[in-house]
């Protein structure tokens, strides 16, 4: 089976989210990623190589192709050796499935890279649902997938009315969480081992439709207190510290 210039065309417009979304496809780069989604419940459907498969990729439908066309296809600066079509999972989420459990919420968290770098911290404190407003970046983009490093098998992303779905949530009870300025000392708070985390847009924060149904305000100090230091954190480096002190209190 050959790559025809039908095939170039098609992949290459997996890079728009519309086209994504029509064609229930997304696009992963790289041996140990490609490899990673084989063995996971995500179907991949097609590998387009310009080297042997590996034996993850065993019983895969692949493609030999050439250098120049891995470059006419790759959606990466520097391609890699292997290119594979993923089908895109279908996921269903409500407010009672969360019950005990820690799950994240994105509000508007628009770059990529700190999209794809939030599941990867997702993943490696247990938080198997992320649950973002649909201005938030696509996490089927090839940029935050890359950044995800394989986690995007393992963790759920949902896209909602994020103001809606809390207000189901604190009907269930649950415990909702954000990051403010004027939030209390996370390290000194009170911490649930269950409940919703709430992270703002990078440069906005909240949004006050979503802000109404935090219940415990967090602020992560800076340290020493009271010196001058950087207006903010990165909202991917503050998740990963928000994770780990409820991680830590479990």
């Amino acid at each position: 089976m050959a790559l025809t210039k039908a095939d170039i065309q098609f992949i290459r417009t997996l890079a728009g989210r519309r086209e994504r979304a029509a064609s229930g496809l997304f696009i992963a780069e790289g041996a140990k990623l490609v490899g990673d989604l084989c063995g996971s419940p995500l179907g991949v459907r097609r590998i387009y190589a310009t080297a042997d498969p590996t034996p993850e990729m065993a019983g895969t439908e692949t493609v030999a192709v050439s250098a120049k066309e891995m470059e006419r296809i790759s959606q990466l600066k520097t391609p890699t050796p292997y290119l594979a079509l993923v089908g895109i999972p279908r996921h269903t989420l409500r407010a009672a499935d969360l019950a005990g459990r820690l799950t994240l919420a994105l509000d508007d968290v628009q770059d990529p890279g700190n999209l794809g770098t939030i599941i990867r911290v997702a993943d490696w404190f247990g938080i198997g649902d992320i649950v973002c407003t649909p201005r938030t970046a696509d996490c089927f983009n090839p940029k935050v997938v890359q950044a995800t490093m394989g986690a995007i098998a393992r963790v759920c992303v949902h896209y909602t009315d994020l103001a809606a779905f809390l207000a189901e949530t604190a009907a269930e009870g649950l415990p909702c969480f954000g990051t403010f300025l004027e939030g209390d000392n996370i390290y000194r708070s009170d911490l649930a081992t269950a409940g919703i985390v709430v992270m703002g847009n990078e440069g906005n924060g909240i949004s006050d439709g979503v802000a109404r149904a935090v219940t415990h305000k967090l602020f992560i100090p800076p340290y020493p207190a009271g010196e001058p230091t950087s207006e903010s954190l990165n909202v991917a480096t503050a998740t990963a510290i928000i994770c780990s002190e409820f991680r830590r209190r479990a």
